[in-house]
């Protein structure tokens, strides 16, 4: 439908009483809402209590990672011919949300995984995750590192996918690394830059 999203909830906010934004992101996170819920629904069956919405909402969260990936293979694509394989990708931020270290529940790793399953190759920068630490379902990225940002250079990345959005990223630095930027938290437009190369997802 070509709806922005980010306009609607920004248009939304603007009622005085009686909204609570809540922002779209490539997928929950975190120690609570990712597992939390599904408790709920688990009690209720004892009960024969239908929890439809809840377990619709589980499905369409766990399906955002792939959600992306594909949004991101049609930009490689219409980009540069070519879908993520073999495409170098740079995975900005892999804390499950901003400002925090704490991957708990992270769709960066699922992310991740999916691009390396397609053949791509993932490098992560993460200004409060220098290592990925030991984790017990993405094991084989345990102690990779973030690549530093004075390390990145023009035309060393294929596209860029910001997965979580810290304040402390460079984001005038991505937007000039000649490539595609997919942006799953509006972090670009937030910041009042734009650029024809940056899609919202």
């Amino acid at each position: 439908m070509g709806v922005d999203v980010w306009e609607v909830i920004r248009a939304a906010a603007t009622k005085p009483f009686g909204l609570t934004p809540f922002y779209p992101g490539p997928g929950l996170g975190g120690h609570c809402i990712p597992i939390d819920p599904f408790y709920l629904t688990w009690r209720a069956r004892e009960f024969g209590v239908p929890t439809r919405f809840i377990e619709l909402a589980g499905e369409i969260n766990t399906n955002m990672p792939a959600h992306v990936i594909d949004r991101l293979r049609e930009i490689l694509d219409r980009a540069r011919g070519r879908g993520l394989n073999g495409a170098k990708i740079l995975l900005v931020g892999v804390a499950y949300k901003k400002n925090v270290s704490d991957m708990r529940e992270s769709p960066s790793m699922r992310l991740m995984q999916l691009l390396e399953e397609a053949g791509a190759e993932a490098a992560f920068l993460d200004p409060h995750v220098p290592a990925l630490p030991p984790m017990r379902e993405y094991g084989q990225f345990e102690a990779r590192r973030a690549i530093a940002p004075q390390a990145i250079g023009t035309g060393d990345f294929d596209a860029v996918l910001i997965a979580t959005d810290h304040d402390a990223i460079d984001y005038d630095a991505l937007l000039t690394l000649g490539c595609p930027v997919i942006d799953t938290r509006n972090a670009i437009a937030r910041r009042g830059l734009a650029m024809d190369n940056v899609t919202k997802v």
